[in-house]
């Protein structure tokens, strides 16, 4: 059936209750993460694609997780949370053959074991933070220590995780959004897309990359886009903007313009703030 629900996520580490009790100010945006999960629930999210910035990264391709399971630990002042997320074989798979068909170049990473079922997927904090949010919000200390053991149950749905890079133009990730929609038609389970981004990382001197008064620029582009219910129109985002930015949500972005082309759904726009030194904006997209 055709993609049932999708959203844009932040993946800020305080974001997460267990790891922050006030988000380190976002608690705005920590409240439209509660509502995009809301969403998801009401709309019967059976499987999602997680598309994120920060897993692993294959050089001119989009990589896809191939293990069984995807395990990841995040730490924040002193407080630390774990996920064992059950992955989806046959949505990878299907997601791999159309990408082929497309001419998209899709690689293919695990770690642990050489068959499947004994290998994971690294979880990094791109993917982990929205999926806390989307029925695996729950911490599971002890989860991920040995691959072979039998993990712990997760009851939130399967996932597959996606990486992409960005050597690849930006016209590959349009056209990998449709292949997302392709196979969500196809399958007879509810599936659900999540772009996980963050925006400008220059708002403030203090941070990792610095002040730039691009990272206003840029974030107030991308609000209205949002806002209007044109994401498919940054793909002329100017490269400047981007790099003085140092934007990392474009790319899923895209990949989100393209699935929505090929559906009905509805954006909306739930929150933007920058509280520190990077912009954060939640909209979640649901059947009309």
């Amino acid at each position: 059936m055709p993609l049932v629900f999708a959203c844009i996520a932040p993946h800020g580490f305080p974001l997460i209750p267990d790891l922050s009790p006030d988000a380190e100010g976002a608690m705005p945006t920590r409240a439209a993460l509660e509502e995009v999960g809301r969403r998801a629930a009401a709309a019967g999210v059976e499987a999602l694609i997680v598309a994120g910035p920060h897993g692993v990264r294959v050089e001119g391709a989009i990589c896809l997780g191939y293990g069984a399971r995807a395990v990841g630990t995040l730490q924040w002042k002193g407080r630390q949370v774990e996920m064992n997320v059950p992955t989806d074989p046959a949505l990878v798979d299907a997601l791999t053959a159309e990408a082929g068909l497309r001419g998209i170049p899709v690689a293919l990473a695990s770690y642990g074991g050489n068959r499947r079922e004994q290998s994971a997927v690294p979880l990094d904090w791109g993917a982990l933070v929205p999926l806390w949010f989307l029925g695996h919000g729950r911490n599971m200390p002890g989860s991920g220590d040995v691959l072979g053991e039998r993990p712990r149950e997760d009851s939130g749905p399967p996932v597959a995780v996606a990486t992409p890079s960005r050597r690849l133009g930006r016209d590959v990730m349009v056209e990998f959004g449709r292949a997302i929609a392709a196979v969500a038609k196809s399958e007879p389970r509810r599936i659900g897309f999540v772009a996980s981004c963050d925006w400008a990382h220059t708002h403030r001197a203090d941070g990792p990359y610095g002040f730039h008064p691009a990272a206003e620029t840029v974030d107030r582009l991308v609000v209205e886009a949002i806002r209007e219910g044109r994401p498919g129109s940054l793909i002329g985002l100017d490269e400047g903007l981007v790099e003085d930015g140092a934007i990392d949500g474009l790319w899923q972005t895209l990949m989100l313009a393209g699935a929505l082309e090929e559906t009905g759904l509805v954006g909306e726009l739930l929150s933007y703030e920058a509280p520190t030194y990077y912009g954060m904006l939640v909209a979640a997209y649901g059947v009309g």
